[in-house]
């Protein structure tokens, strides 16, 4: 396990000397949180793949199918795979036309500059929990390979994302996440490979009950599996997370093609870990940890080699999510609330004021891992947590020109918010995200008009 250890270090470390050598080619503030809109047809996907490809899809995945079987995933690879292939064809083309930098810039170009801060302010926590999610994860995997516990694990892995994510952007995530993301599927086929047809896993996964392996529960009602896939899908189309890298693309044709591309291998890719979970109890039996079921499986299947190179993949998911969360909270936090205040600031200091952002964030983030007690939850609730309200108002800025404004803005982010958060924490009702979504748009229809006057009085004082 030492020999295990040594070559994840030197693997964090020859990624932490890779992002450094990247950032090298960041120049300005568009560099640093959009490559400058340069990334070509392969960059594009691994980075969207790798982005998306966390942590949650190796370990809390195959920890929810290890426990409760196919349909206990239903949120994830499925849910935020068919969520991204949706970003791709449908959302791609008319997000880069509009030439924005963060999805609170279109917010600000479609109802003011008081809709693009409380957006941001709505979107930061997302990415926040989103990182911590991460971090934990990294945290489960130094302790998994190693003699530290979890919280000095967490600390650890919180210390190498925030060096990491400060010194590069998008540049050096881009480039990183294409070396990652190949290292990635590389380690997870050979594991799957093994385990599965090298080690009698195919036998084992053919002998499931074929009720671990349905997909949609039939005695589910069909509103609750729809508040499941909704967390996720709504949750992808609205994260700036996904949003960046579609403004990154070089064209609009290829973010669409490059998106689309990268959700199927998303859905591919995340399918091995959930097979693996649903047969790691022949293999380890039954576990306290479940979200260390992948790892223990690795472990006591895998020659020593080969597992350091799946814990190689996994430290390649973690690292590829983790600095764009980070990245995206940073930036909003100083691209869309600080620097308007300070317009005259030099590139250099517009530089240093989203790294110092990112730093501080990422501290919040590892508050927020040592706080949580499973990765797969701190994901759901970073896709729900005020989607509702951002994707209505994201529907009718894109399509909606003529319907509602800033107070209708306003009233679908207040409400959907408001509403998820008392249904899924203080009501405990069945359909929390739903429900939110619905009263998102039924507050954005209700005080259209009201907007609609205010527009058209200031148009006749003119």
């Amino acid at each position: 396990m030492n020999l295990v250890l040594i070559f994840v270090l030197g693997y964090i470390v020859l990624q932490l000397v890779f992002a450094a050598w990247a950032s090298k080619r960041v120049h300005d503030e568009k560099d640093y949180l959009l490559a400058g809109r340069s990334l070509g047809p392969w960059m594009a996907t691994f980075t969207v793949f790798a982005t998306w490809f966390g942590a949650e899809t190796c370990i809390g995945a195959a920890g929810e199918a290890y426990a409760g079987g196919v349909a206990a995933v239903q949120t994830d690879p499925f849910g935020y795979a068919l969520g991204i292939v949706l970003m791709g064809l449908v959302f791609a083309i008319p997000l880069w036309k509009r030439g924005i930098v963060t999805l609170a810039d279109l917010f600000r170009q479609r109802y003011g500059a008081g809709v693009e801060r409380y957006a941001a302010i709505i979107m930061i926590p997302t990415s926040l929990m989103w990182a911590a999610a991460q971090i934990r994860a990294f945290g489960q995997v130094l302790a998994a390979s190693s003699e530290l516990g979890v919280t000095v694990a967490i600390t650890c892995a919180a210390a190498v994302v925030i060096i990491y994510t400060a010194s590069g952007g998008m540049w050096a995530d881009a480039m990183t996440d294409l070396v990652q993301g190949i290292v990635l599927i590389a380690g997870i086929v050979v594991v799957f490979a093994l385990v599965l047809f090298a080690d009698g896993g195919l036998a084992h996964l053919a002998a499931l009950p074929a009720a671990q392996l349905h997909v949609l529960d039939p005695a589910v009602p069909w509103l609750k599996t729809l508040e499941t896939f909704a967390v996720p899908v709504c949750g992808s189309i609205v994260a700036q997370e996904l949003v960046a890298r579609v403004l990154a693309i070089r064209d609009p044709q290829l973010a669409r093609r490059a998106t689309t591309g990268a959700g199927l291998l998303y859905l591919a890719v995340g399918l091995m870990p959930v097979m693996l979970g649903l047969i790691a109890v022949q293999y380890v039996g039954a576990l306290d940890e479940q979200e260390q079921v992948l790892m223990h499986l690795a472990q006591t299947q895998l020659p020593t080699v080969v597992y350091a190179l799946f814990v190689g993949a996994l430290v390649s998911a973690i690292l590829s999510t983790v600095d764009s969360a980070l990245l995206v909270a940073g930036s909003l936090a100083a691209h869309n609330l600080v620097l308007p205040l300070r317009p005259q600031l030099s590139e250099a200091a517009r530089l240093r004021t989203n790294r110092i952002a990112v730093v501080s964030f990422g501290v919040i983030a590892y508050g927020l891992a040592l706080a949580s007690d499973n990765v797969y939850e701190l994901v759901v609730e970073a896709s729900s947590f005020g989607s509702s309200g951002l994707l209505v108002i994201l529907l009718f800025a894109l399509w909606g020109p003529r319907i509602g404004g800033a107070a209708a803005a306003y009233a679908a982010m207040t409400a959907g918010l408001v509403v998820y958060v008392g249904a899924a924490h203080v009501g405990a009702a069945d359909y929390p995200y739903l429900t939110s979504l619905a009263a998102g748009l039924a507050a954005y229809l209700l005080l259209a008009p009201v907007s609609r006057v205010r527009r058209r009085t200031q148009v006749q004082r003119a």
